[in-house]
């Protein structure tokens, strides 16, 4: 069953079974990861991506966000996204839950052609507990995640904080 509710002309935000989702804490590091896609039927790679993270012995989800169905930006023409979030408990390094997080994206069909271009699945690390690191491959927090309505929009549909 899916929900829809319009936020405004550009925005309409997506209720499915798993987003939002509520969990249980097992304990372990607490990371925010924004997920998005605009390539085929991205609804059903979400709910895919969400029984794959939870039969994951590496993250285990604690909480989903609302879908937000919003427009590209940076290069523009494009088909809208679908973005949400998911706070997830890790035992991982943040330099090994991004190695993770490529690798799923590439389970799932993920193929980098330009910068901001098409995708079937993109999974960014948004926060890592109250890590600060700004290297080659990896800065935390994500950068200009509070200036992103993707990010926020979803985020203040979530009850629990890192």
């Amino acid at each position: 069953m899916v929900n829809r509710k319009i936020v405004d002309k550009n925005h309409t935000l997506i209720f499915t079974p798993h987003f939002p989702y509520h969990g249980s804490s097992r304990g372990g590091h607490k990371a925010l990861l924004g997920i998005g896609g605009n390539v085929g039927d991205v609804l059903r790679r979400f709910n895919h991506l969400f029984y794959y993270f939870k039969r994951s012995s590496l993250v285990h989800v604690l909480e989903t966000a609302p879908i937000l169905k919003n427009p590209p930006f940076g290069y523009t023409e494009q088909d809208d996204f679908y973005n949400t979030l998911l706070l997830i408990e890790t035992k991982l390094t943040p330099k090994a839950l991004l190695r993770y997080v490529l690798r799923v994206e590439k389970v799932f069909g993920r193929k980098r052609l330009f910068k901001d271009g098409p995708r079937t699945l993109d999974i960014d690390i948004i926060f890592y507990e109250n890590v600060k690191m700004n290297t080659k491959t990896l800065t935390l927090p994500h950068p200009g995640w509070m200036q992103r309505t993707s990010v926020l929009t979803p985020l203040s549909y979530m009850k629990r904080t890192i």
